[in-house]
Parts: C-alpha cells; structure tokens; sequence
C-alpha cells in the first residue's frame, strides 16, 4: 500500500468512528494550535459540527505541556465527553494523550511522530491521522476528514489557508492537489503575481509590510515604499483611491518586479517574489489567502485565537477587531526584525543564535525566525534559533533553517533540538525544518552550551 492510500485508510478509518458518535450523549472536546494551520483546522471541524448539530468546546493552545494533559484528565473525570480531538498538535505525545480518557481520541497532525507510534495506530477508540512523509497541512487532513463526513467542497479554501500557513504551497503532491481542486471548485480563483504581503491593500501598504518577500529599504519603511513607487513612475493612488497590486497593468508590474528584484540582488537576496495567488472568499468577500494566513497567525499569536475563528466563520464584528490585532502584530514583526539586525548574536559556522531575552514576546519570536530563513539575509542551510522569554519564567525556542528550494536537506531541526531537550528537561517537537522547544529561565545557560556543541558535532558528522 502506498503513502497516500494509507493516509486515506486511516482517514476512511476515523470518518466512520466519528459519525458514530454524534447521536450519543455528551460535548466533542477540541484542542488545536494556535497558528495559521490549527486556527484553519478547527474552523473545518467547526463547520461540520454545527451542521451536524453537536456540541463541543475548543481551546487553543501554544503547544502541549504536562499542565495542558492534568486540565484535561481533570475535565475528562467531570464532564461527559463523546470524543477528543487534538488538531495541528498531539504526533509527539501519544503516551499521554492516551491516558487522558477512555472516549474515542482522534489526533490530526502532521508533525514529527514519537517512537512508539505504531503500538497505538489499531487500538480501539484511538484514531491518528498523521502523513508521515506526505507534505500536507494539519488543516489539508481535516478537510479530508471532513469530506469523509459529508463536507462541502467550501471548506477546502480553509486547508489551502493552513498550506500556505505552513509553507507548503511549494509542493504540491497528490492530496494537496486534490484539495486545491476543490478550493477552485467552490470559487477560489489562482493567478500569478508578486508575493508581497497582500494583491488586495494598498500598494505602498503591501510594500511596507512585506515581511515575506524582504525589500531593503523599503520593507517597515513607510516612506521608503511611496518612494520607490515614485522612483519607477507608479502611482499609489487614483480618482482619490489607493491603488493595489491587482489594479496595475502588466507594463507596470514589469517596472515593479524590476525595482524589487534590483533591490534584493545588491543586497544579497534571491529572486523569489513572483509566485502563486491565491484568492479565497471569507463571508462574500475576496482575500488574499497570504494576507489571511497571516492575520490568523497575528490573532494566534496575540492571544485572540477565539477571534480568529469568529472570523473565519463569516463574524463581521469579528473582521474589524482582527483587523486591529493585525496592525498591531505587523508592528510587533518588524520592531522584532529591526532589533535582531542590530542585536549581537551567538555564531558559529553553520547556525545563528538571537537571543532575545524579554526584547521580542515568546509568541513572536518563531515569526521573526521563518521570515528570517526565507529573507536570504544568511546564507541557505544555515540554522536559526530564536530564543524569547514567556511570562512564566519559561524560555520559547524557535529552530528555523534558511531555506533551499526544494534541495534535499540532511538537517533535521526536531532531532538536534530533543537530546538537548532531553538531558536538561522541558518540551519539544517540531517538523525536520521547523521545531521548537520550552525550557526553564534557569536553564539557559546550559541550553546554550549544550546546544552549540549539538550544532558543532552534526556539522562535523556531515563533513565526515
């Protein structure tokens, strides 16, 4: 059997299971992640459990730690609950997840998978859906779940938002096509065009805030972004209106491009702006999928998971105070990127460490990390580890590696990370590329000791 089929298996496996239990008494409880992907997850199950009529509590969370599984098993012991479900999360520990309830437990994710998954892939009540090697989302496997359900083809659009979420609209396989497909069947719409921020704000707006696509000069520049527009001869505004990407003619995008590409290449950076377009409808109205994804995660990130949700499920009210903590998370980006330029780092040959201490939040630092590893502001393979304080005197690792097309990578980010994780206590977990971890304040400095030696030896095991 092939990768894909037994994806489906597993899926047709758990759809099953899941219809059984909504005539039966009792709440579908729901924990997801707060990014892009666990945000557009729960959205897709959301809508299938209103239509079908059924009650559930969602909570949104940064990542799976022992207070998350004592809450739970507490909760579990008081409330009649039908089924659990972890969505976007739960691949890393099964173990404990298992011992949480004896009521049916579904696990949709596609991170990295602890040792001993195997022992529970047939256990009663125990439904995982994970990918494995497969490049899908979190939210592209609820939308296959979903289907199994009975869905309609709208909540495809939902997924294509967790595939760009987590940059996986670079390749796309059997599965993501097929769900891209049903996105264009319920009315998105694809075009080519530059990948800066939004095709639908203001220009001058776009070019500003195009964190993504990294314009020196003119990226958090204000006046550096009307200025380059007036330098190339294009006008931000018309008849009294500010003019989008998606308003300019192609003569005009030429001289765009151009200008950007210009900018990049004296500064070092590669030629990676012209890309895919997609435009999703939320409540009626066009979005641009990337400018979404990112609102998502500014919401998530922010503590306004609840918000986000609303949104997606077409809240207006909703709209406009998402539009709000989105101004504010922009700014918090590039106050972020602005101080890990000037910040002294912790460098080795192949990896840069930002400490930031209390100068960036803990639910910023992994944002400022990938649009660090995709800006080519380091050169490509090197790894990038962020480090933010939390409130709780813990410490937020973010591991990112700069990126290299679609060249195969021998550095697994999870696999660095665990035995270090390991030998001094905390959390992690995590994708080969993109992993993360918690620790304790008081165990920094071993952290970095520790984990410089790691990077040092994998450098060496490679050369050798």
């Amino acid at each position: 059997m092939n990768l894909v089929s037994s994806i489906e298996k597993n899926i047709k496996r758990a759809s099953e299971k899941f219809k059984k239990i909504f005539p039966k008494e009792g709440i579908i409880r729901i924990v997801t992640h707060l990014d892009t992907d666990g945000l557009t997850s729960a959205a897709i199950l959301t809508m299938v459990l209103i239509k079908n009529g059924q009650e559930f509590w969602i909570t949104i969370v940064k990542q799976l730690e022992e207070s998350i599984f004592e809450n739970l098993k507490q909760e579990a012991s008081k409330q009649k609950w039908k089924a659990l479900l972890f969505l976007d999360l739960g691949s890393g520990n099964l173990g404990e997840i298992k011992k949480i309830t004896k009521e049916p437990i579904f696990i949709i994710d596609h991170h990295e998978i602890e040792a001993s998954f195997e022992s529970y892939i047939e256990e009663e009540n125990f439904y995982f859906i994970n990918p494995l090697s497969e490049k899908i989302s979190a939210a592209g496997l609820c939308y296959l779940f979903a289907k199994g359900l009975g869905s309609e083809k709208k909540l495809a659009q939902f997924a294509v938002l967790g595939m760009i979420g987590d940059i996986l609209d670079k390749s796309i396989g059997k599965l993501n096509n097929l769900i891209l497909n049903d996105a264009k069947d319920s009315g998105m719409k694809v075009k080519r065009g530059l990948t800066v921020f939004s095709a639908m704000r203001p220009l001058h707006k776009a070019l500003e805030f195009s964190s993504s696509v990294y314009i020196p000069g003119v990226t958090g520049n204000f006046n550096g972004s009307l200025g380059m527009l007036r330098e190339i001869g294009i006008n931000a505004k018309k008849a009294r209106r500010w003019r989008t990407l998606m308003d300019l003619n192609d003569e005009e995008v030429s001289r765009l491009i151009t200008a950007i590409l210009v900018r990049r290449v004296n500064d070092g950076r590669g030629q990676d702006i012209i890309d895919n377009i997609y435009l999703i409808k939320i409540a009626n109205q066009i979005w641009d999928a990337r400018e979404v994804s990112t609102m998502l995660n500014a919401c998530g990130r922010l503590n306004y998971g609840g918000l986000a949700l609303s949104f997606l499920l077409g809240s207006r009210e909703a709209r406009e105070e998402v539009e709000n903590v989105y101004s504010q998370y922009k700014h918090l980006i590039i106050k972020a990127l602005n101080w890990i330029e000037g910040a002294k780092k912790i460098q080795g040959s192949n990896y840069i460490i930002v400490n930031a201490r209390s100068n960036i939040k803990d639910t910023i630092i992994g944002t400022a990390m990938s649009i660090l590893s995709s800006s080519f502001i380091y050169s490509k393979g090197t790894i990038l580890i962020g480090m933010a304080y939390r409130p709780d005197s813990k410490i937020k690792i973010s591991a990112r590696i700069v990126r290299d097309g679609e060249k195969k990578c021998d550095v697994n980010l999870n696999k660095i990370l665990s035995p270090v994780i390991k030998a001094i206590g905390g959390e992690v977990g995590g994708h080969p590329r993109a992993a993360g971890a918690l620790i304790s304040q008081d165990k920094e400095k071993v952290f970095l000791e520790l984990i410089e030696k790691e990077m040092n030896a994998h450098e060496l095991s490679i050369k050798i």
